[in-house]
């Protein structure tokens, strides 16, 4: 099978290589999937970059990549829930996206209804759940809208995670404030935010509410924004949780937990349950949440994908198309 893979730490695009390798077989627990679409992460390249070295990626040559879309043409003895022509979404233990074929464990696939494409699909798994994990888990909101109002701020808000926080939010009937570049604003208006913000004015800098609220709850989906800018903004037992957490963060969480104040710093590590990502795919087909696709390339030029996440300016999922 064609597939794209790099063989050591760092080398960013340049170390990505096509090659042909054989098709993986898949183990008792697990599914072999033909692969239709896969979304690239900026945890895929940071991989690369060795953030989890040296326990990430297990083995080199090692092919990248997390979601994908697909069809089952081979399930393990094992396997209970599906067969062989199953339309899928999962998220791969391992990596492996960026090839025709991919193994998936049966607990971390989920079935695909005809009203999702592969495309959106693909978008969903990493990105959807950071999101879902931070709006329901985190930051304690119920999907119903059950709960009282609150006021959430999104960052990044077009960004793949930002762009199903905002939708997430107001699900959860959050009064939602959002940042994000200029060329944005009215994507991010469409996906519910009730106040925009553009992240490079004086007021989006500064993450103040148009309407002069305090956070209860602030959605972090970008870097560099410094702990007393989020403190300004969050009522007393205001919350960050951080879906971007760096050494730096983790730092400040010590920190915070020392001092005496009542604002919590939450770091997001993505878990990835079966059941939630069920869950969004239900809300995906059900038309309440719905995937922004940035941009999609064949799998020749994965390299443009991967450079375009680097780049970091993407609204909504780079996806790559089998």
């Amino acid at each position: 099978m064609r597939a794209v893979q790099y063989s050591k730490y760092g080398g960013g695009v340049d170390g990505l290589k096509h090659v042909e390798v054989p098709i993986p077989s898949p183990k008792k627990d697990e599914v072999l999937i033909k692969v239709e679409a896969a979304s690239i992460n900026p945890i895929d390249w940071k991989i690369q970059n060795g953030i989890a070295r040296p326990f990430l990626p297990r083995k080199f040559p090692h092919i990248p990549g997390t979601d994908v879309a697909g069809e089952i043409v081979l399930v393990g003895s094992e396997v209970k829930r599906f067969r062989a022509g199953d339309k899928v979404v999962a998220v791969l233990g391992n990596g492996g996206a960026l090839a025709e074929f991919a193994v998936a464990k049966e607990g971390s696939t989920v079935p695909r209804p005809p009203e999702i494409s592969a495309l959106e699909a693909a978008a969903l798994p990493i990105a959807g759940l950071a999101a879902h994990q931070s709006i329901t888990q985190h930051a304690g909101l119920k999907l119903d809208g059950s709960g009282p109002q609150v006021n959430v701020l999104v960052t990044a808000a077009s960004g793949g995670v930002g762009t199903f926080a905002v939708q997430l939010a107001k699900l959860a009937n959050a009064h939602v404030t959002a940042t994000c570049g200029a060329r944005n604003m009215d994507l991010v208006r469409s996906l519910g935010a009730d106040e925009v913000l553009d992240y490079k004015t004086p007021e989006g800098k500064a993450l103040k509410s148009p309407s002069d609220r305090k956070y209860d709850i602030i959605i972090h989906c970008t870097t560099n924004i410094p702990w007393s800018t989020f403190a300004a903004n969050l009522t007393p037992k205001g919350k960050v949780v951080d879906t971007t957490p760096a050494f730096g963060t983790m730092m400040s969480v010590a920190v915070k937990k020392i001092t005496c104040s009542k604002k919590k710093l939450i770091l997001v590590f993505t878990a990835v349950k079966q059941e939630k990502l069920d869950f969004l795919v239900k809300l995906v087909k059900a038309g309440k949440v719905k995937p922004v696709i940035d941009s999609k390339y064949p799998l020749s030029k994965a390299g443009e994908a991967w450079s375009k996440s680097i780049d970091g300016h993407a609204t909504g999922k780079i996806l790559v198309e089998l």
